[in-house]
C-alpha cells in the first residue's frame, strides 16, 4: 500500500514541486512514513544517500509531536466528529502492543525497525504514549529504529531493484 500511494504523490506532484519536498512530505505521512519517502525518491531516480537523509529527517518531524501532545490532541478529537478516527487508532496501537510491552524499549526499536505495514516511528510512538513509556527514553530508540528501517528499504530499494536495472 505505502508504494502505491508514493506512487501516486510521485506522478501527481513532480511536475508541480521539487522532488526532494515530494520525499519529506511523504515521508512525513501516517501509513507512508520513511518508506514511503525512500520508494518516491527511488521511483523519482534520486540518489539513495539524499533520499535517505530528507526520508530520515522527514519522518522524524512529526515524532516529538505526537510523544508529547498525542494524548491532548485525542482528548480534544474526542469530542468532535473525529471520535470514531481516534478510538480507531487507540485501538489499532492496543491491538500492535503485545511486543512492545512485553520488551519496552527493545520492543518500540524492533516494531519502528522492521518495515512492515502497520509499523513505524508513528505507530511506535502512539503505542509508547498510551503505555505511559518516558517520552525522553522513547525519542532515541525511536531514532535508531528509523535509521535502521531506513538502511533496509534502502538496501531494499536501491541496492535490489537498483543492481536489477530499476530506479537511480
Amino acid at each position: 500500500m505505502a508504494e502505491t500511494i508514493a506512487t501516486w504523490f510521485v506522478t501527481n506532484l513532480q511536475d508541480s514541486m521539487a522532488r526532494e519536498i515530494i520525499v519529506f512530505i511523504v515521508s512525513m505521512l501516517p501509513i507512508l512514513e520513511l518508506r514511503g519517502g525512500i520508494i518516491a525518491g527511488f521511483a523519482m531516480q534520486m540518489q539513495w544517500l539524499p533520499t535517505f537523509m530528507i526520508a530520515f529527517i522527514g519522518n522524524l518531524v512529526p515524532i516529538p509531536f505526537i510523544l508529547l501532545f498525542i494524548r491532548y490532541i485525542f482528548r480534544i478529537l474526542k469530542n468532535t466528529p473525529l471520535r470514531s478516527f481516534v478510538e480507531w487508532c487507540e485501538n489499532k496501537a492496543e491491538k500492535k502492543s503485545d511486543q512492545i510491552r512485553k520488551y519496552a524499549y527493545w520492543g518500540v526499536f524492533l516494531f519502528v525497525a522492521i518495515p512492515l505495514p502497520g509499523t513505524g516511528a508513528w505507530m511506535g510512538a502512539l503505542i509508547s504514549v498510551l503505555l505511559n513509556m518516558d517520552s525522553k527514553k522513547t525519542f532515541p530508540v525511536i531514532v535508531l529504529g528509523v535509521l535502521t528501517a531506513g538502511i533496509i528499504v534502502s538496501i531494499l530499494s536501491f541496492g535490489l531493484l537498483g543492481s536489477l536495472g530499476f530506479g537511480a
